[in-house]
């Protein structure tokens, strides 16, 4: 068969994702910060863009979570959400769905006013000085020799986050040409004017520290220290033996040791406070329905200067009004994708609302499987898109703020044929099992999933361990041991 050039035509289809179109895709999983931050830059860079102070643009309207409401739009809106869908590899990586804790407890929640005042809270707390400001506000009062205040800088560089030493005397002393008998004698220094237990080198130390500083450093609490492993591994006969306490002494001697503290570091890291200002809020409506309405405080109000843009292009010379002409319809599709992203969310938190309508009226346990493909077939979008308009969003509820991924939960088959249970319920069926398990029959995870099976959920043994482990629950022999130790103190 003889090789040869020639010219073939085809046709072909295929979707031009254009910067408008990436912008809208953007936007619509931005959080309400991110999209704070891109607003300002456009406003800065757009003489075209202003913000709307009197709030001129109308919000999409609040939908009822027991109606149809958001349905009705899926006609109108289809086109363009189809334009900002895109492959299945950008969806979350699990498509059953989401395995995500609440952003924030009931009991921590702090909402932002939809006005917000002059002063925030932020601006109102008193700074408090970290570990590493207060230990050099010491070395600089205390050491006069120059060479002992670089060692004793050089120590405190050596601290983690708990305040234990991480780095060798030895080292130290290299990296400053000095001798190791003299870094122990600065180290001892700076274990004396730092908060006690900060500069120890292993646990047994720092509360070694803290017992001295008490005058509790007695004969039986230097052997309860030399054994530590012994107490973490529940060998209570062997420690009073080796402590010469009994049994009773012992109890006493690890009360001392559980009063100490162990990380005494972390009293110095400090959180920056953050006010969570909910993207959704839900409350409950008239005829047992729930009412959905964005929050206006994180919606950006936008409108394009028209009058502006005409009363400068008739002056312009053509390239002016050529930049003139790409700040307005950039302006145009910035508002355009605005608005569609807002009625975006609103859609789907109407329908995570409507199908986890159980979770709001009586709590986790009557959480449902949900996925992106039922909110997708549902709206008649794209599941990409039900990603998006998912990610980095919260919800408002009666029962605290959940970020919208919360929602997404797997399914866990029901042992009689039913319907099947959330995996957030059972994780926390499982959770609600161990903190009332009796200390003297701790459950082992077949027992649980035992228990569960007479609950009507079908789960296996290794399951029940990955959902223990990501909630950071120890095995039984790890409870069983915890439970010992806490009833010998």
């Amino acid at each position: 068969m003889a090789l040869s050039a020639r010219l073939q035509a085809r046709q072909t289809q295929s979707l031009v994702i254009t910067p408008q179109l990436m912008q809208a895709i953007r936007l619509l999983q931005m959080s309400s910060l991110e999209l704070e931050r891109f607003v300002a830059a456009e406003l800065e860079q757009n003489p075209l863009l202003e913000e709307d102070e009197e709030g001129g643009a109308a919000a999409p309207t609040p939908t009822d979570g027991g109606e149809a409401t958001a349905d009705t739009e899926i006609a109108a809106d289809n086109t363009a959400l189809e334009a900002i869908d895109a492959e299945r590899s950008d969806l979350f990586p699990n498509d059953s769905g989401y395995d995500a804790s609440p952003a924030h407890s009931p009991g921590n929640t702090a909402v932002a006013p939809s006005a917000p005042a002059e002063f925030g809270v932020e601006q109102t707390l008193a700074a408090r000085p970290s570990l590493d400001e207060l230990l050099e506000r010491k070395i600089d009062a205390v050491f006069t020799d120059p060479a002992e205040r670089a060692i004793a800088l050089a120590l405190t560089a050596g601290l983690d986050e708990a305040g234990y030493l991480t780095i060798e005397i030895e080292a130290v002393a290299r990296s400053l040409d000095v001798a190791p008998e003299r870094v122990e004698l600065v180290l001892g220094t700076c274990q004396d004017i730092a908060p006690t237990g900060v500069f120890a080198r292993s646990l047994a130390e720092c509360l070694e520290l803290q017992l001295a500083e008490r005058g509790r450093l007695d004969q039986p609490m230097q052997t309860l220290l030399a054994n530590l492993e012994a107490l973490a591994a529940g060998r209570s006969a062997e420690l009073a033996a080796l402590c010469g306490a009994g049994h009773a002494g012992l109890k006493r001697l690890v009360a001392e040791l559980r009063s100490l503290d162990p990380k005494p570091g972390l009293a110095f890291v400090h959180e920056p406070t953050r006010t969570l200002v909910p993207d959704v809020f839900v409350r409950p409506g008239p005829d047992s329905d729930w009412i959905v309405e964005l929050n206006d405080a994180v919606l950006p109000r936008l409108i394009v200067n028209n009058s502006y843009y005409a009363h400068v292009s008739s002056r312009s010379a053509p390239q002016e009004r050529a930049f003139l002409d790409e700040c307005r319809d950039k302006a145009k599709w910035l508002t355009k994708s605005l608005d569609q992203r807002a009625r975006t969310m609103l859609r789907v938190a109407t329908q995570i609302v409507r199908r986890q309508e159980g979770f709001l009226t009586d709590g986790v346990t009557h959480l449902k499987p949900l996925n992106l493909r039922m909110i997708a077939d549902t709206l008649g979008i794209h599941e990409s898109t039900v990603s998006r308009a998912s990610a980095n969003k919260t919800i408002a509820t009666p029962r605290g703020i959940y970020e919208f991924r919360y929602f997404f939960t797997g399914a866990i088959p029901a042992s009689a044929g039913g319907e099947a249970h959330s995996s957030e319920a059972v994780k926390h069926r499982i959770r609600k099992t161990i903190m009332e398990e009796s200390p003297d029959a701790v459950l082992s995870d077949d027992a649980i999933v035992a228990l569960l099976s007479r609950e009507g959920v079908e789960i296996a043994r290794r399951t029940v361990a990955k959902y223990r482990e990501a909630m950071r629950i120890g095995s039984s022999v790890e409870r069983r041991r915890d439970k010992r130790l806490k009833a010998a103190s």
